[in-house]
């Protein structure tokens, strides 16, 4: 297991250098006329331009800035500061401050729709083709079938107009203010996990060591919660880090659609407005925790069913 968790993270990181380091090289391959396209800097002259590209580095080999871009980052986890988003604020500050409030509304949304998914998934299971395996499986045709735009449209008339509830975030008042889009990041992954957990419990059931179970006098409800729930479980474990992990990056669609000031619009804004230093910063961030929660999801997995080996004489299977 150690060696494992040794190669792991040092392909995780490699990886994660390779991402990073590729993107770096393209961005400096683009043309630094962009740099000056909002309406402080487009009445600069050309040597005005020069000096500013010259004194932010710009203008230097692409080579030459990414090593040094590597040793700010290692040395002093600086990773510069924005220059179109928030005007000299570090880049750091700045996506920690958004990545707060994706987490905080991302790790709610995530407990209501585990718990919800997994409880409906096992009716379904359980009551296989009757009346509560009918209405679940319809949701969740509905939510996959149906654009996303419109279930949040149809959410928020309800929300608003019914409940009373806001319709846009407020920083000023986060608690009513973040129902609805707390519900509209739930309603798409409470499908996933009645569909999925449903999935993994009926084939469960029709196997051997069920019937056993049964034969050997054992109630339905023991057979299913002590069996079937644990072993059903082992699959979607493996990607709980991995959702848990991505909630700080936010929703793009979800948090433009609120006005939520998180991280998922400020990757399009970064790119929009050519904020390379923002963007360096979030495919860092971003390449980081979906290598990191894909790993965590294979070691949890090994945890919760100590028969899963990730390693063998072989080699890693």
């Amino acid at each position: 297991m150690a060696r494992y968790i040794f190669k792991r993270l040092l392909q995780s990181a490699v990886t994660i250098l390779l991402v990073v380091t590729v993107v770096f090289l393209l961005l400096r391959l683009m043309p630094t006329d962009y740099y000056f396209t909002d309406e402080e800097n487009i009445k600069l002259t050309d040597q005005q331009k020069l000096d500013r590209l010259q004194g932010a580095g710009l203008l230097d080999p692409p080579l030459t800035q990414l090593v040094r871009f590597y040793k700010q980052l290692f040395t002093e986890f600086d990773l510069g500061t924005s220059r179109r988003i928030q005007a000299n604020q570090p880049v750091t500050k700045l996506i920690g401050d958004k990545a707060g409030v994706s987490m905080r509304l991302g790790l709610i949304a995530l407990g209501i729709s585990l718990v919800i998914g997994v409880v409906v998934g096992v009716l379904q299971a359980r009551n296989k083709d009757g009346i509560i395996d009918h209405a679940g499986t319809a949701y969740t045709v509905f939510v996959n079938a149906v654009p996303s735009l419109v279930t949040y449209s149809l959410i928020l008339a309800f929300g608003a107009r019914v409940l009373g509830l806001p319709s846009m975030y407020s920083v000023r008042k986060p608690g009513p203010s973040a129902i609805l889009p707390i519900i509209c990041l739930s309603v798409g992954s409470i499908a996933g996990y009645m569909l999925w957990t449903r999935r993994y419990m009926v084939d469960e059931l029709n196997k051997d060591y069920i019937r056993l179970a049964k034969l050997k006098g054992l109630s339905t409800s023991s057979v299913m919660y002590r069996h079937v729930l644990k072993n059903a479980f082992v699959p979607l474990a493996q990607y709980l880090p991995y959702s848990i992990l991505l909630t700080v990056g936010g929703s793009l669609l979800v948090e433009r659609f609120f006005s939520v000031p998180g991280l998922g619009p400020l990757l399009t804004d970064a790119i929009g407005r050519y904020d390379t230093n923002v963007v360096q910063g979030l495919v860092l961030l971003y390449a980081t925790l979906g290598i990191i929660g894909v790993f965590l999801g294979d070691i949890l997995m090994t945890l919760i069913d100590p028969r899963i080996r990730l390693t063998s004489k072989g080699g890693t299977r």
